[in-house]
């Protein structure tokens, strides 16, 4: 039997090395993210950091963060069980927390980006575009892995 899975928005609780080198070496998406890249990222979005308390205390093993004006439109980013932790029902456990938020409540649009989670995430109501024709994005996949620009 696996343990509950303690799902915090206390930015003050986050493991932000833990999150830094998950998304810089183990992330698909962040690989070489700079750290202060990273916490500026937590200090402008709503974070919920997934926790097993532990003889010690609590060991930080899920994250995940939530960008939004709280009003009518949220994009879900970041989301990781470590490798360790998964099978557990941790994800689930950490999206049931995002999904109940307050703040996070009445949305217009909630989006996320996914490879591979898609069933996952359709469990929580998330579907493919219903109109993809109108949406459009700038992405640069390997935008953190460059080397800095040239100073002009």
């Amino acid at each position: 039997m696996s343990a509950v899975l303690r799902v915090s928005n206390d930015r003050d609780a986050l493991d932000v090395e833990l999150i830094h080198d998950f998304l810089t070496r183990q992330s698909s998406w962040a690989r070489g993210i700079a750290r202060a890249t990273v916490e500026t990222s937590l200090r402008h979005s709503l974070c919920f950091g997934g926790y097993l308390d532990e003889a010690g205390g609590a060991r930080q093993v899920a994250f995940a963060r939530v960008i939004s004006d709280y009003a009518t439109f949220a994009n879900l980013v970041d989301v990781f069980v470590l490798p360790a932790y998964r099978g557990r029902g941790y994800s689930k456990a950490l999206l049931r927390a995002i999904d109940a938020h307050p703040q996070l409540q009445g949305l217009r649009r909630f989006t996320l980006a996914t490879a591979d989670a898609h069933g996952l995430y359709a469990q929580f109501g998330f579907t493919a575009p219903l109109k993809p024709q109108t949406l459009m994005e700038r992405y640069v996949p390997d935008l953190y892995r460059r080397p800095p620009a040239a100073a002009e």
